[in-house]
């Protein structure tokens, strides 16, 4: 991998998304084991739009309107889904004061899903990866698919001190409720602001 790939990857996985702001809210709601289990998820909502690139499925979003907005629209339903789940404390973003091993199953499907609903990554990964691809490159595919993995784990390595940083700052907010509530209604109007944004997104 070459250093600019691997310096552009940084800086793309570390920027605010959606990923990033579910992996918060899962190591401040539910503590460092969550933030893992949610970084997790997120990465494997990456995969099928890298899937997507390399057999260009990414193409059809790009050239459908109706698949386009298919996809992003059940993504606007999701995030302000998450919203109001984040707004009323209820489901895998419900604050509690002891760490919930049970619901790793929920918070890796909505971490899937936060990622697999946005068909912009699609496009993104068309557009990103084949920028640090040699023109005359004899395996594509499989140039592609090395880069693509190492994206993924750049993703899970960066999501995961997310997730290890929200939990860190957990006990602090947790004996003041006040506060609490206030990172709670953040997150649901972080969320519902996500789901405008990509409700604007065009093609």
């Amino acid at each position: 991998m070459t250093p600019e790939f691997v310096l552009t990857t940084l800086v793309v996985v570390a920027s605010p998304g959606t990923g990033v702001l579910y992996t918060l809210a899962a190591g401040l709601s539910r503590g460092a084991r969550a933030g893992v289990v949610a970084a997790f998820g997120c990465t494997l909502g990456i995969l099928p739009h890298i899937a997507a690139a390399m057999l260009g499925l990414a193409a059809v979003l790009h050239a459908s309107a109706l698949a386009f907005d298919a996809v992003k629209y059940a993504g606007v339903a999701y995030l302000l889904y998450m919203a109001w789940g984040a707004w009323r404390e209820h489901g895998p973003l419900r604050v509690d004061r002891t760490e919930d091993r049970r619901a790793a199953g929920r918070v890796i499907l909505d971490g899937v899903l936060v990622n697999i609903l946005n068909p912009k990554l699609s496009i993104f990964f068309v557009a990103f990866l084949p920028q640090f691809m040699d023109a005359g490159e004899a395996r594509p595919l499989l140039r592609m698919a090395e880069l693509s993995g190492a994206f993924m784990l750049a993703t899970f390595a960066v999501f995961c001190l997310y997730g290890a940083l929200a939990a860190a700052l957990r006990g602090q907010v947790l004996v003041r409720p006040r506060i609490m509530a206030w990172v709670r209604r953040s997150f649901a109007a972080a969320f519902a602001g996500m789901a405008a944004r990509l409700a604007l997104a065009e093609r």
